[in-house]
């Protein structure tokens, strides 16, 4: 049987913070809080992490009639 491996990803985001404030359901919260207990992380790391998450997997698709390079329809 393999080794276990312990695997940390380096974070991609490093420096000065910023606060940020948004508005998302109340259930939402009840949510993350569960995520961020059952992970032991809080609620604010669960968060950046699911927008980082996000952000890496993103495709952004443009309105306009033509088609510019790089989207995807």
């Amino acid at each position: 049987m393999k080794e276990p491996v312990l695997k940390i990803k380096t974070r991609r985001y490093a420096g000065e913070s910023a606060v940020v404030t948004l508005r998302i359901p109340k259930d939402m919260v009840k949510d993350l809080d569960h995520i961020a207990k059952s992970t032991g992380r809080t609620r604010n790391e669960v968060m950046s992490i699911c927008l980082e998450f996000a952000i890496e997997h993103m495709v952004v698709q443009s309105n306009a009639t033509n088609t510019d390079k790089g989207s995807e329809e």
